[in-house]
């Protein structure tokens, strides 16, 4: 059977975190269970990659890894604010998501096209790096730390996109969140990613004007694309 490097776009709009997990979870578990189906047949099916785009409501997620004192304002204040708040099965810690942050959430089975999640970590934060460098801005990663950053190893060193990510049999979920127009003073109420003593940013803050988000996600999907060698289908 050969590898299908075809990724199919699935543009969720705005969207809850719940629902949204919902959908990433219907992808990610029919594919695992088509991979388990094509062990015992002679007539394997290729599977499928597939790529959600979404701006969810505003929203703390904790991952697997994270503390909850890193969430620093109780449960009635996140009600008051209007803030949700989901433990999840990602790695990471904790994030914010929310209005004018594009999420991104690939469902890939990697056997289409390498075996490796430190790659496959690498090869997203390296699209938004180069996403990023359209806009005049030098991203990097900060060693130990898993996203992207500006000034690293500097006073100021900020956060511009977190990412965490859960991988079974090869097949990948959750993803990253890319600061474009976002509100940044939600972060104020955690202690993002469990980071002590560095900032977020986005976009906009950088570039001082708002962005399109169908503008960056066009770049993201250039670099994506050619990165993992992949073709594009629309739904």
């Amino acid at each position: 059977m050969g590898k299908n490097k075809t990724i199919k776009i699935i543009d969720l709009g705005h969207k809850s975190y719940s629902e949204s997990l919902e959908v990433q979870e219907n992808y990610f578990n029919g594919t695992i269970s088509l991979k388990r189906s094509n062990r015992k047949t002679d007539n394997p099916q290729p599977t499928h990659n597939y790529l959600l785009w979404v701006e969810h409501p505003p929203v703390f997620t904790l991952g697997k890894s994270g503390k909850m004192e890193h969430l620093l304002v109780d449960k009635e204040a996140l009600a008051e604010k209007g803030i949700e708040f989901y433990q999840t099965n990602r790695g990471g810690d904790i994030t914010f998501h929310g209005p004018g942050q594009l999420v991104v959430y690939p469902i890939f089975d990697l056997d289409n096209f390498f075996t490796d999640i430190h790659k496959y970590l690498r090869f997203l934060e390296e699209a938004v790096i180069e996403t990023l460098k359209e806009y005049g801005l030098n991203g990097s990663r900060s060693q130990g730390e898993t996203g992207v950053w500006l000034e690293v190893g500097t006073p100021f060193a900020r956060k511009i996109c977190a990412m965490g990510v859960r991988a079974s049999r090869w097949v990948t979920m959750h993803g990253l969140a890319f600061n474009i127009n976002t509100d940044l003073s939600y972060f104020d109420h955690i202690v993002p990613c469990g980071i002590q003593g560095k900032g977020v940013t986005s976009l906009s803050k950088e570039l001082r004007r708002e962005i399109g988000l169908e503008e960056v996600k066009e770049k993201l999907k250039t670099h994506l694309g050619r990165l993992f060698e992949a073709d594009w289908t629309e739904d």
